[in-house]
């Protein structure tokens, strides 16, 4: 039995995964799938959240202590939730053997303007200074999907989610700031990684995601239509790559 941790972005909850987590579990034997919050956001919307990646790294760790579950870990992380990854694999190697980055960008390896795209500048900053007095959640979930055949059923679930377990402004600022100022470790980790991307992502360039596996001779593909947020546009495929690259990986 593997152990799969699962990270989502920016002021994201643990619900926001949706069904991918069953998709996923009955696409991956033997998986354990483990959604975690950061502190600020979902089940620990009440705690006060980091102003950098490396702490965000120890509260992944102390709360999967807290649950009794021991390393190693698998971990599959989209965003903000990625770049907690690459520092996780980075400073502790023997925890994470495996991981999956999923529309991520890291300095110095792609240019601010690919890692939030410009057209999204004015409506994020509306987020910030608004807040619930807007429509956030349809505002979010128009910058991370494509496939909005789905967008009722979705967009009802957000906006409970944002009701129940509101993520404060100043919870929002410290995780931008701590995605803002994290940089890409200098050398590789040692985990087996592989990087998925969104070529109709709007949010963050999916060159991001291109230069990374290069840089870092990772496995890559790129879905041709989805956003963002890949595991809520396409799940199933996700997961089928998940096993395909988890196969090559052990016949190697």
């Amino acid at each position: 039995m593997s152990t799969w941790v699962l990270l989502r972005g920016l002021t994201r909850d643990s619900r926001h995964w949706g069904h991918f987590p069953r998709v996923f579990g009955e696409t991956i034997a033997n998986a354990a799938i483990v959604p975690l919050d950061f502190p600020g956001n979902g089940a620990a919307n009440a705690e006060k959240s980091p102003v950098t990646i490396e702490a965000l790294v120890e509260c992944c760790r102390s709360t999967l202590v807290l649950r009794g579950i021991a390393p190693p870990y698998h971990v599959l992380a989209m965003s903000l939730g990625a770049m907690v990854t690459v520092s996780w694999a980075a400073r502790y190697p023997t925890e994470i053997p495996a991981c999956v980055l999923i529309n991520t960008s890291l300095r110095p390896l792609a240019p601010f303007y690919w890692r939030l795209r410009p057209p999204n500048y004015v409506p994020i900053l509306r987020l910030l200074l608004l807040g619930d007095r807007a429509d956030s959640e349809a505002a979010i979930l128009r910058m991370t999907s494509r496939h909005l055949a789905q967008t009722n059923v979705v967009l009802e679930d957000w906006r409970r989610f944002r009701h129940e377990r509101p993520v404060a402004r100043g919870n929002a600022l410290r995780q931008l700031l701590a995605a803002a100022r994290f940089r890409a470790p200098a050398t590789r980790p040692a985990a087996r990684i592989l990087v998925l991307a969104s070529r109709c992502d709007t949010l963050v360039d999916a060159r991001c995601s291109r230069t990374l596996a290069t840089a870092w001779r990772a496995e890559f593909a790129e879905h041709p239509s989805a956003g963002h947020d890949l595991p809520l546009d396409d799940g199933a495929w996700v997961a089928h790559k998940v096993r395909q690259w988890l196969l090559m990986s052990s016949a190697g």
